[in-house]
C-alpha cells in the first residue's frame, strides 16, 4: 500500500479546533523534507499508475480534501517549485463558497475554490477528484441519495476540467462495504479513505494525516510506521 499524505487547508490561522490547517511555513518545510529524503510528491493518478508499473518506490501521494481556496494560493506554488503534483478533492455543491459543513457547527469558515480555480489547477497538472456534492457522510444516505452524490459530483467536475475524473474521497473518511461498492460501481478507479480497515484496497485507500505539529522527526516516524504497518 503506497504512502499517501492527507492535508486539508494550508494558511495562516488564529484558531484551528478541527486540526485541519497547516501554516504555509510548516507546509513548505514538509515539502522540503520530502525532497531532501529523495522522495517526490505526486497526485493519486500518478502514484497509482507508477504503483501498477512497479516504479512507485520513491513516490508519495499528496491529497488535499475539500478544495480550499488556499490550495491555489499557498499549496500549488510550493508544489511547482519542487516539481511535485497533488490531488485535490473539491465539494462541488459548495464551489466558490465556504466549508458550510463545518461553519454550520460553529467552526471557522474557510473559503473554497470556485470553478475557475479548479480548472486552473487542473491546467497546472494537478489532479481533481470528487469529494461528493454536499460533504455529507455517505453512510447516512439512502441508496438513491448516495448514487446522486457520486454521479453528480463527478459529472460537474468533468465539465469543469474537460477530462475524466477517476478519483473519489469519502467525506469524513466514512465508508462501509455499501459505500465502497457504490463508489466502485459508479465507475471511479480509486477512492481515498483515512483509516486502515478490512475494506482497504483500491476503493478504500488509507492515508496518513499531516498537521501543524509534524516536523522532521514526526514525519520520519510516520513514514516508518507506514512501512511497518504494510510490511514494506
Amino acid at each position: 500500500m503506497p504512502l499517501v499524505l492527507m492535508y486539508h487547508s494550508v494558511t495562516k490561522y488564529d484558531s484551528d479546533p478541527l486540526l485541519v490547517t497547516v501554516s504555509p511555513e510548516r507546509f513548505a518545510a514538509q515539502m522540503r523534507w520530502l525532497a531532501d529524503c529523495g522522495l517526490r510528491g505526486v497526485s493519486m493518478r500518478d502514484l497509482l499508475a507508477a504503483h501498477r508499473s512497479g516504479t512507485a518506490r520513491r513516490l508519495v501521494g499528496l491529497t488535499f480534501d475539500d478544495g480550499y481556496a488556499d490550495f491555489a494560493s499557498e499549496v500549488v506554488p510550493v508544489l511547482l517549485d519542487h516539481e511535485f503534483t497533488a490531488t485535490v478533492f473539491p465539494v462541488t455543491g459548495e464551489l466558490g463558497g465556504c466549508n458550510a459543513w463545518d461553519a454550520a457547527a460553529g467552526y471557522p469558515r474557510k473559503p473554497l475554490m470556485d470553478a475557475d480555480d479548479v480548472r486552473r489547477m487542473a491546467d497546472l497538472g494537478m489532479e481533481v477528484g470528487s469529494h461528493s456534492v454536499s460533504h455529507r457522510s455517505l453512510t447516512t444516505l439512502a441508496d438513491d441519495e448516495l448514487g446522486r452524490e457520486l454521479a453528480a459530483s463527478r459529472t460537474a467536475l468533468e465539465e469543469i476540467v474537460g477530462a475524466e475524473v477517476t478519483g473519489f474521497c469519502y467525506p469524513y473518511g466514512h465508508a462501509g462495504a455499501r459505500e465502497v461498492a457504490a463508489v466502485r460501481e459508479a465507475g471511479y478507479g480509486y477512492a481515498c479513505a483515512i483509516w486502515k480497515s478490512e475494506l482497504s484496497g483500491a476503493h478504500a485507500l488509507p492515508r496518513t494525516y499531516v498537521g501543524e505539529r509534524d516536523g522532521t522527526l514526526r514525519l520520519h516516524a510516520k513514514r516508518l510506521r507506514h512501512r511497518m504497518r504494510w510490511g514494506l
